[in-house]
């Protein structure tokens, strides 16, 4: 069994940064494709960016491209998250997956096994 923990969610301005960072527990974080996920009120949980075990591969939703940056550091069981450049519409609880088998990345929420509790984001106008 894996626990994640977020952190790193708060209120910002709409064009300020946020890191969020996801703590992972065991050995077994090196070999666990990971992903973050949002949803705002009212609105589906979607995908935001995933990363394979190593950090070599990473994917990202069109939404957050060339803005978000997903990273991990095995040796710390932590993958991070950076937010530049935010927007309101980036207001959502943030989500931390990981997968109890596959290595690689993928956008499939189902796909993944563990879950943090979420952190807020808040992005004002």
């Amino acid at each position: 069994q894996v626990q994640l923990v977020e952190s790193g969610g708060g209120l910002v301005q709409a064009g300020g940064s946020l890191r969020l960072s996801c703590a992972g527990s065991g050995r077994t974080f090196r070999n666990q494709g990971m992903g973050w996920f949002r949803q705002a009120p009212g609105k589906e949980r979607e995908f935001v960016a995933a990363i394979n075990w190593s950090g070599g591969s990473t994917y990202y939703a069109d939404s957050v491209k060339g803005r978000f940056t997903i990273s991990r550091d095995n040796t710390k069981n932590t993958v991070y998250l950076q937010m530049n450049s935010l927007k309101p519409e980036d207001t959502a609880v943030y989500y931390c997956a990981g997968r109890a088998a596959g290595s690689t990345w993928t956008k499939n929420q189902y796909e993944y096994d563990y879950w943090g509790q979420g952190t807020q984001v808040t992005v004002s106008s």
